[in-house]
């Protein structure tokens, strides 16, 4: 009787975040829409972001190339808590930190060696269909650079 009584609540807890996390517009795998997005020349642009539960936390995947071309791979793993979590793979930022103002709005930082070099927000649709990033960052000169990226959900 005991096992059945813990397979249940087992069950029933994962069953509650797996709730928690349908409730999340920003799950499953976002396409760059090149076409509404306003990416100035020479920036690095994520051309695919997965975003998958893992346990209690969200990983995000990110495939896109650099402002030469060149292919890049970064991940992520963290809550949308507005704390510092690693990033493997991105040459611009060593930690990311993603905040939920609200069902649809969210804030991002950036940082390398603990220095913000990114931020920006990040808004879904009320349908759940796109996503909209808008980043400022500085170049490798310095120069101040604004791009928007709007994802559509595949």
């Amino acid at each position: 009787m005991k096992i059945r009584t813990a397979f249940l609540t087992l069950a029933f807890c994962f069953c509650a975040l797996a709730a928690s996390f349908a409730d999340n517009p920003n799950l499953g795998s976002w396409k760059l829409n090149e076409a509404k997005s306003k990416i100035p020349a020479g920036v690095s642009k994520n051309t695919s972001v997965v975003y998958t539960a893992d346990g209690d936390n969200l990983k995000a995947v990110v495939e896109g190339v650099d402002g030469s071309g060149q292919p890049i791979h970064n991940e992520w793993t963290g809550k949308f808590d507005g704390k510092d979590y690693p990033v493997t793979g991105d040459k611009i930022t060593d930690t990311r930190a993603v905040q939920q103002v609200d069902a649809t709005h969210f804030k991002l930082t950036g940082k390398k060696d603990g220095k913000v070099v990114t931020t920006g927000t990040i808004v879904t649709s009320a349908d759940g269909k796109t996503r909209t990033l808008n980043v400022k960052a500085k170049d490798a000169s310095g120069k101040a650079v604004t791009a928007t990226f709007v994802y559509d959900k595949q």
